[in-house]
């Protein structure tokens, strides 16, 4: 006996709504996961551009010291690198070392302190990190973590 055309099952041409639910959410967990992950690594980043910047000031507070005999003071601050203090101790061979001191990625103004109280340099450099409050356990300087 034969089975009429209009009974027999054409071959499927297109996905279920169930297909493109099941597809769409399994596209979301794996771009939820993804987003996830990368952000640990812009806090990454963004630690590791601390530390490039820390080392560019450091080396302009060092020429700043070898061609004024002395490190700019702490009320001077990095300013010093980029404007002629008018403060005491006048620098009797000051030059512009930078065009402008470099904010923290997290839009902070790095700090300076001479003498140094954490750094075994003459002078502390350092960001207050993340929270954007100064003298806690985020703060990224030119000293060992955990230095007090």
């Amino acid at each position: 006996m034969k089975i009429p055309n209009r009974l027999q099952r054409l071959p499927r041409q297109a996905f279920t709504l169930i297909e493109i639910v099941i597809v769409l959410t399994i596209i979301s967990i794996l771009a939820a996961g993804s987003i996830y992950m990368l952000k640990g690594n812009v806090d990454v980043a963004k630690e590791t551009r601390v530390d490039g910047d820390l080392q560019n000031i450091m080396t302009q507070l060092q020429l700043y010291e070898a061609r004024n005999m002395r490190p700019p003071t702490t009320e001077q601050g990095l300013k010093a690198l980029v404007e002629k203090p008018t403060t005491e101790p006048l620098p009797e061979k000051w030059t512009a070392l930078m065009e402008e001191v470099p904010k923290d990625p997290w839009g902070q103004e790095y700090k300076y302190r001479y003498p140094a109280q954490k750094s075994k340099k003459p002078f502390d450099v350092w960001s207050v990190g993340k929270d954007g409050v100064d003298g806690n356990e985020d703060d990224i300087g030119n000293w060992k973590a955990g230095a007090k």
